[in-house]
């Protein structure tokens, strides 16, 4: 690697170690020339991913959208942001190990509404209205009527505070 400060290229390594979470490695370098030292990191390349919106419009994936979203779909609920953090990571991790470099839009929600599903039924909902955009009320019931089915029978579970009620039950 060359020097960053006279150009030569007879560097070194002279120490080494993970950083980012294991997710790239810092490299200490000196240069035989010069004597001055520096740093690198090195990291895994990725695909870049592109994401098919509505109306065949592609953009740049940006994680930051989904978490938006997400903790939108969150606010005033008792979901920390270190399991908004978790559910982020996960549809994350499911989307790029599709090994696609493009992705539907539609597909990046059913993920985000498949994982929130047992995270918190209410921010689930609210996720799921705006993703599908509902157009009226029996719509919005129908979907509510499906959590509510679904949480009667045990394949939905709340993993939020059980003191706090989901949602009412009349």
């Amino acid at each position: 690697m060359k020097c960053p400060f006279c150009g030569k290229d007879d560097t070194r390594v002279i120490d080494s170690r993970p950083a980012d979470d294991n997710t790239s490695i810092r490299r200490r370098r000196v240069c035989d020339s010069c004597s001055k030292r520096f740093t690198t990191y090195e990291k895994v390349e990725t695909i870049p991913l592109i994401v098919i919106k509505k109306g065949d419009v592609r953009e740049p994936y940006d994680r930051a959208k989904i978490e938006a979203g997400v903790f939108r779909a969150c606010h005033k609920r008792p979901v920390s942001a270190e399991q908004i953090t978790k559910i982020v990571d996960a549809v994350e991790t499911e989307i790029f190990n599709m090994e696609q470099k493009e992705i539907p839009s539609r597909a990046i929600g059913e993920i985000v509404m498949d994982k929130m599903k047992n995270l918190d039924p209410v921010a689930y909902v609210r996720f799921a209205s705006v993703y599908r955009e509902f157009k009226d009320v029996n719509t919005f019931m129908d979907e509510l009527k499906s959590v509510l089915k679904k949480e009667a029978e045990g394949t939905i579970t709340d993993s939020t505070d059980k003191n706090t009620p989901l949602l009412k039950k009349e």
